[in-house]
């Protein structure tokens, strides 16, 4: 008498694909992070500097090893799959980690590499310039290549930062979760208005009843003045909402509104406008952003204390 075994094998399905056995390359990996990154194999085999039928070749091979298809086609381009969108972000992680062998066995004193600093507008504008110019100086082996964290126009900088996409991001606030902080100032906002206002104090009346440019609503700025004129009172039935800083300045200075802006979006003050405090304080802390088991490492360290020392901050990391 036979006896039906206790666990049963797992059903085949017509069209299944099981999975190679082996490990994927750096090479692959990469491969499939270009892909993704700007939806097309074309692109991708340009900024990897590769022939486009070599970088199919390796996605094709990791698809392989997956037993399944990380990729797919749509009328957006290349696009990952529910398994592709998983794999890539275990892909970011292990090719920077490679990556990070070397540049944790760098001296201090001999830095090299590449260096992805995102960044919003303002900070990129007035904070970093001279950041930039005194690390090159003292570090001229690296390049840095900065990115852009606006919130209204894609990823923040801290989602660049967890995804791999940058080593360092400068950020608004005091807490970023899973990051590593550290903080930079605290800038204040300012009453914008023309010139021929004059300088006597600002009431809450007069934001309630001025027409308020401001920048976009997706844009962390305008969230917190919201949130700062709700706090008054003032409802946003008056704001106008406009993308670039300098059209909004041109238009204060020519008498068709008001705005709320941080001293370092200001600067430098334009003539034609009048800079004076809100009624009460509304300010922004600023802060550099990294890993925590990457902020240690010679070059993101060196960077972020060229942005310490710059600003005369002392350095000082919270999680």
């Amino acid at each position: 008498m036979t006896h039906a075994p206790l666990i049963q094998p797992a059903p085949v399905h017509p069209g299944a694909v099981h999975p190679s056995t082996g490990q994927p390359t750096l090479a692959q990996l990469r491969a499939l992070i270009a892909v993704v990154d700007v939806g097309g194999f074309g692109e991708a085999a340009a900024a990897l500097n590769v022939l486009q039928s070599s970088l199919s070749e390796a996605v094709g091979k990791l698809e392989d090893l997956a037993g399944r298809a990380l990729l797919r086609r749509s009328a957006r381009g290349t696009v990952p799959t529910p398994a592709g969108l998983r794999a890539v972000v275990h892909a970011r992680t292990a090719v920077q980690a490679s990556g990070d062998v070397l540049l944790s066995a760098q001296d201090d004193g001999e830095l090299s590499g590449l260096l992805r600093v995102s960044s919003f507008r303002s900070a990129a504008t007035h904070l970093l310039p001279p950041v930039l110019a005194a690390f090159r100086r003292r570090h001229p082996a690296v390049t840095v290549r900065l990115l852009d964290g606006d919130r209204n126009r894609g990823e923040t900088g801290e989602q660049q930062v967890r995804n791999g996409q940058a080593d360092l991001a400068l950020v608004e606030g005091e807490s970023a979760p899973g990051l590593r902080l550290t903080p930079l100032l605290q800038d204040e906002y300012l009453f914008i208005a023309p010139a021929s206002r004059g300088s006597h104090p600002v009431l809450a009346e007069e934001l309630g009843g001025a027409t308020l440019l401001l920048s976009p609503r997706g844009n962390s700025c305008h969230q917190r003045i919201e949130t700062y004129l709700r706090g008054l009172g003032i409802d946003d039935s008056g704001i106008t909402e406009i993308d670039q800083d300098s059209v909004i300045l041109g238009m204060v200075r020519h008498g068709l509104g008001v705005t709320l802006m941080p001293r370092l979006a200001l600067l430098p003050v334009p003539d034609g406008v009048v800079t004076l405090p809100l009624p009460q304080p509304l300010t922004r802390r600023m802060a550099v952003a990294a890993l925590p088991w990457r902020a240690q490492l010679p070059l993101i360290r060196a960077f972020t204390a060229a942005l310490v020392d710059s600003l005369g901050s002392p350095v000082s990391g919270t999680s």
